[in-house]
């Protein structure tokens, strides 16, 4: 019995290698945050080792990406990433979704919460392992951008609008 689960274990992984994964590749850049917002070439570097390629349209996948469920996985993982901040879609956005989108992202680096452990686990992107420089650097960066963003527009029109209360 143990070698018949074994055999169709075996067969089930050998035979999710030729299922096609589709990569997150686009390569667009129209709405890049990059198009209306300056990303000096330190913070820029920054984004590109630690943010990227769960948080824009251009992923650059690990060789172990090949491997499947890996494979799955990390797409799966990108996409919720980019579900939450997506910088080549960035200027696509309400003026109020983006300023909200920099103060999170001041929260989620100054609070260690990114980039995620499961991206730095074993070593496998140390470039994604920010130092505190390297996070006050993006910290400083994201507040610039909301005092650019509060110089040139009207306060309200930086403000997320309440959620309605949830109905019981």
């Amino acid at each position: 019995m143990i070698k018949k689960i074994t055999f169709a274990v075996l067969i089930i992984l050998v035979g999710i290698q030729f299922v096609p994964m589709q990569k997150n590749d686009s390569g667009t850049q129209t709405f890049d945050i990059s198009q209306n917002y300056q990303v000096p070439d330190h913070v820029s570097t920054i984004l590109q080792g630690a943010c990227n390629d769960c948080h824009t349209n251009m992923t650059t996948y690990p060789w172990y990406s090949k491997v499947q469920p890996i494979g799955f996985w990390l797409n799966q993982h990108t996409n919720e990433g980019k579900e939450h901040l997506n910088f080549s879609e960035f200027t696509s956005l309400p003026l109020r979704v983006q300023n909200h989108k920099f103060e999170e992202i001041i929260e989620m680096v100054e609070e260690k919460e990114m980039p995620l452990p499961s991206y730095t686990y074993l070593g496998l992107h140390p470039e994604a392992n920010l130092s505190d420089a390297n996070r006050k650097v993006l910290v400083d960066w994201a507040k610039e951008q909301m005092a650019l963003l509060a110089a040139t527009h009207p306060a309200d029109s930086l403000k997320m609008k309440p959620r309605p209360a949830a109905s019981e």
